[in-house]
């Protein structure tokens, strides 16, 4: 499980030991990253917002990994385009936090048979944002690197380029060069600006 709210793991702990065992509990996404690499997990349930890295990117790279477990995101971001983002990222299944509590564990099973899973509050509005994405291909946000999405991010939650460069093992100038990459790409001028989009493209969550 990965979600930075303590008292809401515990409470969906509770809710899913009954009927499967829960190998760890992870806060932010980048130990997410790791510790689905070492524990090797049937599934993970995760959460669209988390420090450091959030889910939708640490579910892209746990798809890269040689045994990816089936991604179900557990979630309280409605708007079908996060729902979007978080299957072309590899997701089973996409569940609102405000769900009946056996929703949950109707998504993980159906994940487990190798099935896709949505909440039905979000099912209708996710169907429409695909088709208008794939009939209008010009209307995608401008792309950033894999790379870029992180150190975003990074800046979006406050952090100093010496910070996120100790935190990424990359030099202080490595990162200045992808932020001005970032900011030509957004159209951003300020970090203030990065942080702005950062939240509009559900980045990070507002504070």
């Amino acid at each position: 499980m990965a979600d930075d709210h303590t008292m809401f793991s515990e409470g969906l702990r509770r809710i899913l030991e009954p009927q499967f065992e829960i190998v760890a509990t992870i806060e932010n996404g980048r130990e997410l990253i790791s510790e689905a690499a070492r524990l090797r997990p049937d599934v993970v349930v995760a959460d669209v917002s988390m420090p450091l890295l959030n889910g939708i990117e640490a579910a892209r790279r746990i798809q890269k990994l040689p045994h990816p477990p089936k991604i179900v995101f557990l979630t309280m971001h409605e708007d079908a385009t996060f729902a979007a983002a978080a299957f072309r990222a590899g997701a089973a299944s996409y569940v609102l936090k405000r769900s009946a509590p056996a929703e949950i564990t109707t998504a993980i099973q159906e994940a487990l048979r190798g099935h896709t899973y949505v909440s039905p509050l979000v099912a209708g509005d996710l169907l429409e944002t695909l088709m208008e994405k794939h009939q209008h291909p010009e209307k995608l946000k401008t792309e950033l690197t894999s790379r870029q999405r992180e150190i975003l991010q990074l800046f979006a939650e406050g952090k100093s380029p010496k910070e996120i460069a100790l935190i990424l093992k990359v030099s202080t100038r490595t990162v200045e060069f992808h932020k001005y990459r970032i900011m030509g790409a957004t159209g951003a001028r300020t970090i203030a600006d990065l942080t702005r989009y950062a939240i509009a493209h559900g980045i990070v969550q507002p504070l």
